[in-house]
């Protein structure tokens, strides 16, 4: 079945280039059938980038996925157009009236700054909460799984001595987890970010439990609420080029920036990426709305509590 979108989105026309089969809002009114509910707080700069990303891997179910984008009151996007911003995002103050069989939250780039200096820590702490309680399952991704992680049970996040960049092993420490339903042993991950969360910290709380890290990268997955919640520290979703675009972009502006590790053809930015992690970045998003969402949430969608 296809993905539910806004009508004229941007990811629609480059999706349909890829083959992949979405559907307007227009064309989904005439089909008699009770999607899934996702809704999406997308705090990425290049909203549209990030928008794109996450819809190719929601596309790889045979589930109807009704998708929906929120947006901040408190914080007013650069990197983005209002126009697009007015057309498909809207406050939560709207979309807190209902209730979703899952949420995504992004990540953000303030990963340096103290939470609570956040210009919007207040709003979405309040979104974290409100989740609980009108939400099956949610995704938190990089600096929103940081920051859930240390709202709910205060984890404290780490600085690194230098940028973790690149495509790094994972072990599932739990393979038999539904979350890793068809994963390999090992499985590899982007990271682009410059703090991290501690083992030590996280087997402190009874709630957490560490189901995949890496000997390099550190924890990268942590579950919660018998997998209402999920952590995930690093970029599962990138497309093949996003390290490559950001590795150039900061490239032309400093001179100590390294190459992403285990992401380059014999480590040459000329050669282009080797792409390592696709497969599983279908697996999980695949895991996580059969097993999490789907096979979870009530057909009644107003019973979430």
């Amino acid at each position: 079945m296809p993905l539910r979108l806004p009508d004229k989105l941007p990811a629609i026309d480059i999706l349909k280039h890829e083959n992949i089969f979405v559907m307007d809002e227009s064309r989904a009114h005439t089909q008699m059938i009770r999607p899934l509910k996702i809704v999406i707080l997308n705090l990425m700069p290049l909203k549209v980038t990030t928008e794109t990303d996450l819809i190719r891997l929601l596309s790889n179910t045979p589930l109807q996925i009704e998708i929906n984008f929120m947006k901040l009151h408190s914080h007013t996007p650069k990197n983005t157009p209002i126009e697009h911003m007015k057309m498909f995002y809207k406050d939560f103050s709207v979309l807190s009236e209902q209730k979703w069989d899952g949420m995504i939250v992004t990540g953000a780039p303030i990963e340096q700054m103290a939470f609570e200096d956040v210009e919007y820590w207040q709003e979405i702490t309040g979104i974290f909460d409100w989740a609980r309680t009108h939400v099956t399952s949610t995704l938190y991704i990089c600096w929103a799984a940081q920051a859930a992680l240390y709202h709910f049970y205060q984890v404290p996040k780490h600085p690194l001595e230098k940028k973790r960049f690149g495509i790094f092993p994972q072990t599932p420490l739990d393979p038999l987890l539904p979350i890793f339903r068809g994963f390999d042993d090992v499985f590899m991950m982007p990271h682009s970010r410059h703090t991290e969360v501690w083992r030590s910290d996280i087997d402190k709380v009874d709630a957490l439990r560490v189901i995949a890290e890496g000997p390099e990268s550190g924890v990268s997955m942590v579950m919660a609420r018998e997998g209402r919640e999920f952590f995930i520290t690093g970029h599962l979703e990138y497309a093949p080029d996003t390290l490559d675009k950001e590795y150039k972009r900061d490239a032309g502006k400093r001179d100590d920036v390294e190459l992403p590790k285990n992401y380059y053809r014999d480590n040459d930015p000329a050669k282009g990426p080797l792409v390592t992690w696709r497969s599983h970045a279908n697996l999980l998003f695949n895991n996580w709305i059969n097993y999490y969402v789907y096979q979870e949430t009530p057909y009644n969608i107003n019973e979430i509590k």
